[in-house]
Parts: C-alpha cells; structure tokens; sequence
C-alpha cells in the first residue's frame, strides 16, 4: 500500500472521529461516560470478533501482549480525557489533547534512534498552532483538569507509537479486537467502581452509539492497524490533528454551533500541518 493511500485512510478515520463530537455530547447527557465507553466498546469488540471468528485461533502470547500493551495506552487517553474535561475549559481540553501531535515524534525518538523530518517537526508546530487558534475562546490558564488532558495526549501519543511498533508484527485484525476488548474491560471496571453505573438507552444515546461503536470504533480502529504501518507515527498525528477540525464542521452542521473566523484560520493551519508532513513524499 503505498503511504499516501494509508494517509487519506487515516484522514477519513480523522472524520469520523470528529463525527463522534457532536453525538457523544447528546448522549452524555443521558449516561455517564465510563458505562458509555463500556457499551461502546463491548458493541464495537463483539462485532469484530462475530465478523472475523476464525482469525481468533491465532491469538498467541504476543499478539494478546501487544494487544493490552496497545489497549491500556487507548483506555488511559479516555480515561484522563473523561476525568479530565469535568475540571478544565472544552477549549482547553482540546488544544491539550491535540498536543499529541507534538509528542508523537518525542515519545518516537527512542524506538527510531533518529529525530523525525523538519516537514514533520513544521507540520506539528503548524498543526499545533492552528488547534490553539481553534479552541480558545479567551484565554488559558492551567489547572488540575489541564493536568489531566495532558496525561491524556501523552497517552494518545503513545497509541499512536505503539501500534506503528507492533501492527509491523501482528495480524491488525486480533490487533484491533484485543485493543478495544482491553478497553471494553477496563472501561466496567470503571464504570462500577466510580459511577453509579446504570444505562439508559434514551435516543440520544443510541444514536451515539449508532455512531461510535462500529464506524468510529470497529472501522476505525481496525483501519488504523491495518494501515499505519505504511506511514510514520508523526504524519499519522498530524492527520489526526485534522479531528477537531471535523468536529467543528459537523458541530456547525448538527448543532448550529458558530466557527469563529479565528477557528477558520485555526482550521487552515491544522490542514496547512498536514500538507507540510506530506511533503516529504
């Protein structure tokens, strides 16, 4: 597969991500997030295992290893994020989050034992740039909550690195179904233990779910396995650099939610970081 096909891949799972903003902002209305994460996962786990049945056999030692080492980075990302967000600006929270395009490439460095290309190092502060036009409103100051997104990014951050260092190894199929069933997992858990864990299908929730457990979870993911492996952990941050930016538009779209004209320019900046880390090809 040649790199560029497994970018645009990765820019329509960018797409569906920022689809998910939107709809799970409905649904948490109605639910609380860990047992939303919980059903959300479990759905999206039972559905690839049902699809690909005779690919379970090959689960041996180190795809199942692989798999949790993978999971446990995704579910921290959600964790701190779901946590996180209770004490800190949505605002905030975004741009912190989408500093993980910044360190992918730092968390990287040990495994390549090189520093990442000057397009993917201008394409980040670019991307970088344009996430903190896009998400402050007026102002930043750091708090607790701000402390917690940022432990989010480097989780994310290092999903990204972790799957660029096994998807090379393991099937992407058990390594999609063992990542998300890790999730699904640790997600109950802590549903029962700091929630009052109960589901409430309301409409918004089911169409939350409609949304993310398959296409932005069993799809998505599955995708990101599959093909990350044909490009490298910095571009593949930066694409996804491109999801508040999604989710923005969709946010105009379905919830009639204003884009400022610095939000605009923030957006230009985000996509003019994802052409300077294609550059190189």
């Amino acid at each position: 597969m040649h790199s560029i096909v497994a970018d645009f891949l990765l820019l329509f799972v960018a797409l569906i991500w920022g689809l998910t903003f939107p709809v799970i902002k409905d649904a948490l209305e109605a639910i609380t997030p860990f047992a939303f994460l919980t059903i959300r996962f479990s759905i999206a786990c039972i559905f690839l295992v049902v699809l690909y049945a005779k690919s379970m056999v090959k689960i041996n030692r180190y795809s199942l290893t692989a798999g949790l080492i993978i999971g446990t980075a995704l579910f921290a990302g959600y964790a701190f994020q779901t946590v996180g967000i209770q004490y800190t600006s949505a605002s905030n929270a975004a741009f912190i989050t989408g500093f993980a395009v910044v360190l992918v490439p730092i968390i990287n460095i040990p495994f390549t034992k090189k520093l990442p290309n000057k397009y993917a190092l201008l394409g980040a502060v670019s991307a970088v740039l344009g996430l903190s036009l896009l998400s402050f409103k007026s102002g930043f100051t750091l708090n607790y909550g701000d402390l917690l997104i940022f432990f989010c990014a480097v989780a994310f951050a290092s999903h990204i690195v972790l799957i660029s260092l096994y998807a090379p190894r393991v099937d992407s199929t058990l390594l999609t179904i063992i990542q998300i069933g890790a999730v699904a997992l640790f997600s109950s858990i802590a549903a029962v233990s700091l929630e009052n864990f109960s589901i409430e299908l309301s409409r918004e929730v089911l169409i939350g779910l409609a949304v993310c457990a398959i296409p932005a979870t069993s799809l998505a993911y599955w995708i990101q396995n599959k093909v990350q492996q044909y490009t490298s952990p910095a571009r593949t941050a930066i694409i996804f650099s491109m999801e508040p930016v999604f989710g923005a538009l969709f946010a105009y779209f379905l919830l009639g939610e204003v884009l400022t004209t610095k939000g605009l320019i923030g957006c230009g900046f985000v996509f003019l970081g994802m052409l300077l880390a294609e550059f190189k090809s």
